[in-house]
C-alpha cells in the first residue's frame, strides 16, 4: 500500500510541476533502502543480533524516515491552468481497445512479479550451494540495491518520445539475462552480474509501466495504478507454491531450483514478448 500510493502521490506532483520524467528518481529511494538494508542485516548479523532485534530496529528507522519526510505531503502543487480548463486529455488507442489493451498490460506487468519472485526465493539458495562459506554471500542483496539506483537514475535521464512498451520489453530482457547469467555460470562473478542486471530495471519497470498507465487512462490513473499493482503483487503469491512442487519432485534441489530460476527467465521473456505485440497493435 505505501509503495503504492507513495509512487503515485509522487508521480501526480512531478505532474502538475510539468517534469513527469524525474519520476524515475523516486525510485532511487527504495533502491537506496535495499543498500543500507542489506548492509544493515550483515551488521546485525555479525553481532549475533536476534531476529526479533532486527525488525524492532528495522521498525524504529521507518518511523523516523516517515517522520522526517511528513511535511512533504502538506505541500501540494496546484494543477497547471491547462488541466483546469475542463478538457479531457485525448483517449488514445489502447484506452480504446475495449479493455483487450490494458489486460494485457497488466498480465504482462503481473509476469514481472513472478520472474522476480521465483528469482528472489531461490537465487540465493543457489548461491549459497555453489559458494559455501563465502564472505561474498551476504553482499549481493546490497549490489543488487545498487543496480536498482542507477537503472532509477538511468531512466530519468531518458528523453525523447520513445514507446514505453518497448522500453518494459528491453528492461524485462535485462531481467531474463540476469537470472540466466547465474544459472550458466554459478560462480561469484555470475551471481554478481546476475544481481547487477535483475536490480537495474527493477523499478524502472514499475516507473514505465506507471508512466503508461498515465498516457493511456488519463482519468482512471489511480485506479488502474492500483490493478498493475495488484497483478503483480498476484504473481509474487503465485510463483513461490508451483516451483516449491518442482523442487520437490525434481531428481535433486539444485535441479529443481534451477529449472525454477529458468521458468523465471521464461516469463520475463513471455512479458517482454506481450508488451511487443501491445507496442505493435496499439501505436502510441
Amino acid at each position: 500500500m505505501v509503495f503504492l500510493y507513495t509512487s503515485g502521490w509522487c508521480l501526480e506532483q512531478l505532474a502538475r510541476r510539468q517534469v513527469p520524467a524525474m519520476g524515475a528518481l523516486i525510485y532511487v529511494g527504495p533502491g537506496g533502502g535495499i543498500v543500507v538494508s542489506g548492509l544493515a542485516a550483515t551488521a546485525l548479523v555479525a553481532v549475533e543480533a536476534s531476529a526479533t532485534t532486527a525488525w524492532i530496529s528495522f521498525g524504529v528507522l521507518a518511523a523516523v524516515l516517515t517522520a522526517a519526510v511528513w511535511g512533504v505531503f502538506a505541500h501540494r502543487t496546484p494543477a497547471p491552468a491547462t488541466a483546469a480548463t475542463g478538457a479531457a486529455p485525448a483517449a488514445s488507442p489502447l484506452a480504446a481497445g475495449r479493455g483487450g489493451g490494458m489486460a494485457l498490460l497488466a498480465v504482462a506487468y503481473g509476469l514481472a512479479g513472478i520472474g522476480y519472485i521465483i528469482t528472489a526465493t531461490f537465487l540465493p539458495v543457489i548461491a549459497r550451494q555453489a559458494l559455501p562459506g563465502s564472505a561474498w554471500l551476504d553482499l549481493f542483496w546490497p549490489l543488487f540495491g545498487l543496480g536498482v539506483m542507477a537503472g532509477a537514475f538511468l531512466a530519468s535521464r531518458l528523453r525523447g518520445p520513445g514507446d514505453l512498451r518497448l522500453r518494459l520489453a528491453g528492461c524485462y530482457v535485462v531481467q531474463a539475462i540476469g537470472v540466466a547469467a547465474s544459472l550458466v555460470s554459478p560462480t561469484l562473478a555470475g551471481f554478481a552480474i546476475g544481481s547487477l542486471l535483475l536490480g537495474l530495471p527493477f523499478t524502472a519497470i514499475t516507473f514505465f509501466a506507471m508512466q503508461e498507465v498515465r498516457r493511456v487512462r488519463p482519468l482512471q490513473a489511480t485506479s488502474f495504478m492500483g490493478l498493475l499493482t495488484a497483478m503483480y503483487g498476484l504473481g509474487q503469491i503465485a510463483g513461490p507454491p508451483p516451483a516449491a512442487r518442482l523442487v520437490g519432485r525434481s531428481s535433486s534441489a539444485a535441479a529443481g531450483f534451477q529449472w525454477s530460476l529458468w521458468i523465471a527467465t521464461g516469463l520475463l521473456l513471455l512479458g517482454a514478448g506481450m508488451y511487443g505485440v501491445l507496442a505493435k497493435r496499439y501505436p502510441s
